[in-house]
This record gives C-alpha cells, structure tokens and sequence, in this order.
C-alpha cells in the first residue's frame, strides 16, 4: 500500500451533527421535513444530488444551486462549532512519518474543504485534496477515488481508502481499493459490512 486516501465529513472532522441541523433547518424554512434516519442516508454524497432529491420530492422553491449556497453559507459561518476527530491528527502524523502518501477527497464543496483543511492547518500533510465539485459523479460513485489515486500517480490497488459511510464504502470498493471504516455515532447508522476493517478509535490502527 502507497497511497492512503481519506474521507472528510466524519473521518476527519466530526461535522455531521451540523450538517444534519443546518439541513433540517434549511427544509423547514420552505415546506420541507427529514428525519434523522432520511439524513443518515446522504452522507458521503453531494449536496447537489441530495438538494435536487429533496428540492423534487417537496417542490422547494428555490433552485438547487440556491440551496446548495445556503447550506454553504451557514456551514461556513459556524465551521468553529466543528472539531477534529479524536486521534485523526496523530495517525496523520504517522502516516506521513511512514512515508505514506497522503489524499483528501471530499464530497463536500471546494471552499468549505479548504477553510477545513486552512483552519487546522492541514495542507502541509496532503499531497492532493479533492472535492465534490470537482467530480461530475459523487460518491457512491468511485471518480472521486480514482481522480485522488491518479492525481497521487498511483494505481487504484497501491491505495487504501479511510471511510465513515456506506455511500463511500462502496466507492472505495468500486474503486478497486482497500477501505478501512471507522464507526461514528453521529454519522448515524450506516452499513460498514463491505469495509476490508472496521474501527472504532484511529488508534487502534498505529
């Protein structure tokens, strides 16, 4: 194994209480309504495959692009509410110090990613970082995988892929790569079952 890619909703940082707040709020404001369990199964995609579903199925007035920067704007305006995953930081580290080459590879939007990555000063460790917008597929989809590997010069069996939900299980395994799972409560219930491994803690894994 060359090339570790990494998940960020979730693996990294553990944001999904918020995007479950701001989404739920967002939907109420123009008719709409989920439930926990409806959230848990977009994670891991795009906002833009999940507020086109939801812009149908409740006929929201707004246009998908207009919802997609609503969500971004308030997700972006209370980033400080987010915190690294515990021992994400040291397992990166380690990674590294092992001469692993590291990817990011997000299905979250480009700004939003980089005020992450600038926020915990993450770019020294990535040697690429991808997100959802600029993949014409999300995840389960494997692009945004293959895209990563391709980027790292590597081939799709030299990288292994860190996960939290189904959606990105299953593209990682579309993709031709390991997938290592790492359980989040608040990623909510998702289908680990297709992951190579599955955590519970990053250290059990250096």
């Amino acid at each position: 194994m060359k090339g570790i890619i990494f998940d960020m909703d979730g693996v990294i940082v553990d944001s999904e209480p918020l995007h479950f707040k701001l989404e739920k709020e967002i939907l109420e404001e123009f008719g709409g309504a989920i439930d926990r369990k409806e959230h848990e199964s977009f994670v891991g995609t795009t906002d833009y495959k999940m507020w086109g579903i939801f812009k149908e199925r409740f006929n929201l007035e707004p246009s998908i692009e207009e919802l997609v920067e609503l969500k971004k704007k308030r997700f972006q305006q209370n980033i400080d509410k987010i915190q690294l995953m515990d021992n994400i930081l040291d397992f990166i580290k380690f990674l590294q110090y092992k001469g692993y080459i590291l990817a990011l590879a997000s299905s979250n939007n480009k700004k939003t990613v980089d005020l992450i990555v600038d926020n915990f000063k993450l770019d020294k460790y990535f040697k690429v970082i991808i997100s959802g917008e600029e993949v014409l597929n999300g995840k389960p989809d494997p692009e945004i995988f293959l895209k990563a590997a391709s980027a790292m010069n590597l081939k799709p069996e030299d990288c292994l892929v860190i996960e939290d939900a189904t959606n990105g299980i299953i593209a990682a395994k579309a993709a031709g790569m390991k997938c290592i799972a790492i359980r989040n409560k608040n990623s909510g219930n998702q289908d680990l079952s297709k992951a190579d491994t599955i955590i519970d803690n990053f250290k059990e894994l250096f």
